[in-house]
This record gives C-alpha cells, sequence and structure tokens, in this order.
C-alpha cells in the first residue's frame, strides 16, 4: 500500500507539469507548422497569380507585335513591293502565340518566360529595323514621285509645245499652200467647126451644130510663192444637165478635191515657170454638142484656178 507522501505527491507535480510543457510544445509546433504550410500555399498562390498575369502580358505583346508585322506588310504592298519575309515573320509569331495560349492549361515556367521575352525583344528589334527601312522607302518613293511628276509635266509641256508646233506649221503650211495657188488671168473659149476654123465670140455664144472642137485658153498669173516645178492642170467642161464630159478614149479620168472624186474632162501636165505661161486644151467630143450653157472649169495642185461659162444655141 503506497503513501501519499509529501515526496510522492511532488514527483506527480513534476511530471504532470512535465506532460503539460509537452503538449504544449507539442501543440505549438503544430501551430507553427500549419502557419507556415498556410504562407507556403498563399505564396504558391501569388507565384501562379504573377505567371498568369506575366503570360497575359506576354501574349498581348505577341499581339502587337503581330499587328505591327501586318502593317509594315501592307505598308510594302501599297508601295508595290514583295513582302515574302514579313509573311514569314507573322507566320513565326502566330505559332508562338498558339503556344503562348497553350500555356494557359498547363505550367509556364520561368524558362519559358525568359525564352518568349528574348523572342520578343529580337522581334521588337526586327520590326524597328523594318520600320526604318520602310520609312527609308518611302522617302525614296516620294522623291522619284516628284521627279516623276516633274517628268510627267515637262513632258506634257513638251507635247503641249509640239502640238502647238505642229499646229502652227500646219497653218504655216496652209498658208503657203493657199499663197502658192495658181490662178489664171484670163480663159478664152473658141469653137472649131469641121472645116477647121476657129470662131471667136465676145459674148462665148455659139450654135450647136457648127461646133466640131472646143479650144480653151488661158494665161498663168504671176506667183513668187509657187514652186517652179512639174505640174498638172485639169480640165472640167460641164454641160448643161450638170455632168461633166467624160471619155475615157479622150483622156478623161478621175481627181481628187478636197478629199473627194471628181471626174475631169481632159488633162495636161507642164512645167511652172512663173512666167506667165499661156496653155490651152483643145476638145474633140466626137459627138453632137448639148444646147445650153456650159461651164469650164481649171483645177491645179488641188485649187480650182479659173472658171468661165460658154453658151451653145
Amino acid at each position: 500500500m503506497s503513501t501519499n507522501t509529501p515526496e510522492n505527491r511532488s514527483n506527480r507535480k513534476l511530471l504532470i507539469s512535465g506532460l503539460l510543457v509537452v503538449l504544449i510544445s507539442i501543440n505549438g509546433i503544430l501551430i507553427y507548422m500549419n502557419y507556415q504550410k498556410a504562407e507556403k500555399t498563399e505564396e504558391q498562390a501569388e507565384i501562379i497569380k504573377v505567371k498568369d498575369v506575366e503570360l497575359e502580358n506576354q501574349i498581348k505583346i505577341y499581339e502587337a507585335l503581330k499587328a505591327d508585322f501586318e502593317r509594315q506588310s501592307q505598308e510594302l504592298s501599297a508601295m508595290g513591293l514583295a513582302n515574302d519575309s514579313l509573311e514569314a515573320q507573322i507566320a513565326t509569331i502566330n505559332s508562338d502565340l498558339q503556344e503562348l495560349r497553350g500555356f494557359r492549361k498547363r505550367s509556364y515556367s520561368l524558362a519559358d518566360q525568359r525564352r518568349f521575352r528574348d523572342r520578343a525583344s529580337a522581334f521588337e528589334k526586327q520590326l524597328q529595323e523594318k520600320d526604318q527601312e520602310i520609312a527609308r522607302l518611302k522617302e525614296d518613293n516620294e522623291v522619284l514621285f516628284t521627279e516623276n511628276t516633274d517628268l510627267k509635266t515637262t513632258q506634257t509641256r513638251l507635247s503641249d509645245s509640239l502640238t502647238t508646233m505642229r499646229s502652227t506649221n500646219a497653218e504655216l503650211n496652209q498658208q503657203v499652200r493657199l499663197a502658192s495657188r495658181l490662178e489664171t488671168q484670163r480663159i478664152n473659149v473658141n469653137i472649131i467647126n469641121q472645116r477647121g476654123k476657129e470662131k471667136d465670140d465676145a459674148d462665148n455664144e455659139y450654135r450647136a451644130k457648127q461646133v466640131d472642137k472646143i479650144r480653151i485658153d488661158f494665161k498663168l498669173a504671176k506667183n513668187d510663192v509657187a514652186k517652179q516645178e512639174p505640174k498638172t492642170v485639169y480640165m472640167r467642161m460641164i454641160e448643161p444637165d450638170g455632168a461633166a464630159l467624160y471619155n475615157l478614149t479622150t483622156g478623161s479620168g478621175m481627181f481628187q478635191i478636197d478629199g473627194e472624186d471628181m471626174y475631169y474632162t481632159a488633162k495636161r501636165d507642164f512645167v511652172f515657170d512663173n512666167t506667165q505661161q499661156e496653155l490651152s486644151f483643145t476638145y474633140n467630143k466626137n459627138a453632137e454638142y448639148k444646147k445650153g450653157q456650159h461651164t469650164v472649169e481649171l483645177y491645179t495642185d488641188g485649187f480650182l484656178i479659173g472658171k468661165t461659162t460658154f453658151v451653145l444655141k
């Protein structure tokens, strides 16, 4: 039977105190470990949050890079320049964007962050260099555009001057052509009967039955502008019905006046020498002449140079 001695009571107190100390220590350790665990969890959550923010920022940087490279591609296309290298850059950035967006579902490590930051820096450097190149190209294009505009303006002025010169030359040529037109000083119409005798009437009126041939004499006026050269004079004898006498067997044919075809009755060649030379036609119809007023027209170098009429009764 144990005795409840003072010594035993003292030992029990010491044991209880020791147990309490141990329990308190264990509890403190557990509280500290729980605190550490919670702190670590919060730290990991913060790290994950920071990584997510970094990832989204990196995605935005790549999207901005893509937009800038697409802008450069459009600017080069607008200048008509090839942009294959930029298209390759855009394809690479699209591939990187796809990889970055994939990290939303898996771990985005520090190594990944460094890798994409370095790649983004390289892209930004390339972007800056390409912007400088495009700026130089734009300046060159502006210079070329200005030079081309000046050249076109000069060409337009030269073309206008040439047109004006041609117009002036054409006007001068026309004036010279008009000034060099020959003219007749007089035209006489005589008839030749079947016996070969000529008859001249001041009124140019003759009996149709007496006419075998018709002789037309004319004198050319002086013209110092006209070239002294071989020429051809065409004679049209127009009957009362308005038709020109025309017979291939007697030398008739066709010529042009102001772009229109006209029949001539006879023609002859001569050399104009500006001496008021006299020329003549003798025409034989080889048929009876119509009664009424006949008209004689003379043409040289495309101009009517003389005209007269006579009447057959």
